[in-house]
């Protein structure tokens, strides 16, 4: 039996691409992706106000596809068009709150926290991202000749700012002491890890303010982020990202968060890692560092099966 086509629609940002490609590889589709264009003042409106019409959107999509994968605010109304004017059966998939009807897709994937429910909805417990255990099983050795071999490793991931969080140097030096003091106190090496959103300046900080028995990726690298999770024998994960604390959580190792002082109420956010803490997923970064067990993280696998389930 031939694979099912699959088409992804998000904004171009990692976090979407890294949502959309995880649930198409987990659903064992052959997939390829379109980065969304709306037209003009229709990127301004949000998808409950806009018509569900071609003509709000330039992408011209000519290859074939049976499921769409869309996630993000600018991909909503895109999905929605497009499964309506298909000339075959076209199942549509958004991952987030779309922020309009359900009924518009067939199945929606949408954070636990967000509180929304329905027939047709998936809850996760994290947020469903394209890393794999195999995949960080197979980049184990990527960064060994780079780090020391008598010493256990702190991995730091890096996010980035946002409208909630500030990438301050105050603000890292609150994070950076921590680290340090467990690299001093346990005798431990670090690996630092950045993202697409983490400023240069964050980076350069980082390199300056860790001066032995550091590893600063300064770019981005996934071979190199899959080998600091393997590696790692407690990770470190900035409070801005659900998607990198989601993949972290899929290691089972000890997880820490973070934290930076919020600019705005960061509910969704803060309702996230009640979630995770409650589970015994993760812990907050503090003066002292445990190690615990939980059970792997895995919300793509877990709900990809739900989802072939009804497809299949």
């Amino acid at each position: 039996m031939s694979k099912l086509k699959g088409l992804l629609l998000t904004e171009g940002l990692h976090g979407m691409i890294s949502q959309v490609e995880g649930l198409a590889k987990a659903l064992d589709l052959d997939y390829f992706h379109e980065k969304v264009e709306l037209n003009s003042l229709w990127n301004l409106f949000p998808p409950s106000l806009t018509p569900k019409q071609k003509f709000i959107f330039k992408n011209q999509i000519s290859k074939d596809y049976d499921v769409i994968i869309s996630c993000g605010r600018k991909s909503v109304i895109p999905a929605i068009v497009l499964k309506k004017n298909a000339t075959k059966k076209v199942i549509n998939i958004h991952i987030q709150n779309p922020k309009i009807s359900i009924k518009n897709f067939d199945f929606l994937v949408i954070p636990d926290h967000d509180g929304v429910d329905g027939p047709n909805v998936f809850l996760s417990q994290g947020s469903i991202h394209y890393v794999t255990n195999d995949e960080i099983t197979e980049n184990a050795d990527y960064l060994k000749n780079k780090i020391l071999k008598n010493k256990d490793i702190i991995t730091l991931i890096l996010g980035g700012p946002n409208k909630y969080y500030d990438y301050t140097n105050e603000n890292m030096i609150s994070i950076f002491s921590k680290i340090k003091k467990h690299l001093d106190d346990n005798n431990l090496q670090l690996i630092v890890i950045p993202s697409n959103r983490t400023p240069a300046n964050s980076i350069q900080f980082a390199k300056e303010y860790f001066n032995k028995d550091r590893l600063v990726v300064e770019s981005i690298d996934k071979k190199a982020y899959l080998s600091s999770l393997a590696l790692a024998k407690y990770i470190v994960v900035t409070c801005d990202s659900s998607s990198m604390i989601s993949e972290a959580a899929l290691t089972g190792k000890p997880l820490y968060v973070a934290m930076i002082p919020s600019r705005k109420k960061d509910n969704r956010f803060q309702k996230f890692r009640n979630l995770l803490e409650s589970k015994n997923v993760i812990r907050y970064l503090n003066n002292n560092l445990d190690v615990w067990n939980y059970e792997k993280l895995d919300e793509t696998k877990r709900i990809a099966k739900l989802i072939k389930e009804k497809i299949f």
